[in-house]
């Protein structure tokens, strides 16, 4: 379950409550979780609780697919699906995998993004981006020059700031989804330590090493 309360239809601003329309029809989305797209529907009941940050986050996500960005659509959602995969977001990863297919991203290029760097069905400018966003979420914007200057032998200034800004805030967007363990984040964590067997030493694991 979320870790933060969700906001019913009664308690929804009627900005919310359009949102909750669309993608929930005339159910609490509450009380009858469940979205048309398939998952639980967290993600905007959650959000919702602070209407400020829910109308923020719907604003972010008009921009980002708004005809009037410069920056192709299939290179967008590369950013955006590789930085779920290494945020760790079940939720963001899954999604955005559906959004590559239907902005035209083959199946190859989509089902190889976690290894994408061993892969060769990439273009030079697919490789320039997915290897940028490696750089933006793992190294934390330490960007080598050699990524950058191959950004830029085919970005526009204006397309590479709207790829910036469209990964990080989808970085964000993974890291919420965690946090709150919202829609498919909703896992235990799984680096817990397994007891010894029944009667062992569990002392000292190393012993039998260490003799």
């Amino acid at each position: 379950m979320p870790r933060l309360k969700q906001v019913p239809r009664s308690e929804a601003t009627p900005e919310i409550l359009q949102i909750y329309d669309h993608y929930f029809g005339d159910r609490d989305p509450v009380a009858e979780p469940g979205t048309s797209t398939g998952t639980p529907g967290h993600w905007w009941t959650v959000t919702a609780v602070a209407p400020e940050i829910f109308n923020h986050i719907l604003a972010g996500m008009v921009l980002h697919s708004s005809p009037d960005r410069k920056l192709d659509e299939q290179l967008r959602e590369l950013g955006m699906t590789r930085a779920g995969y290494l945020v760790g977001s079940k939720f963001v990863f899954s999604q955005h995998c559906k959004v590559a297919r239907h902005v035209g991203l083959s199946e190859e290029k989509v089902s190889a993004l976690p290894a994408w760097s061993l892969a060769t069905c990439y273009s030079p400018i697919e490789r320039a981006v997915l290897a940028y966003t490696d750089e933006l979420v793992l190294s934390r914007g330490r960007v080598s020059d050699v990524t950058f200057d191959s950004l830029r032998e085919s970005l526009s200034d204006e397309e590479i700031m709207e790829f910036t800004y469209v990964t990080l805030t989808y970085t964000m967007h993974a890291t919420i989804s965690r946090a709150f363990r919202l829609e498919y984040d909703d896992i235990d964590e799984h680096v817990v330590e397994i007891p010894s067997p029944t009667g062992q030493d569990s002392e000292n694991v190393m012993q039998g090493v260490n003799e």
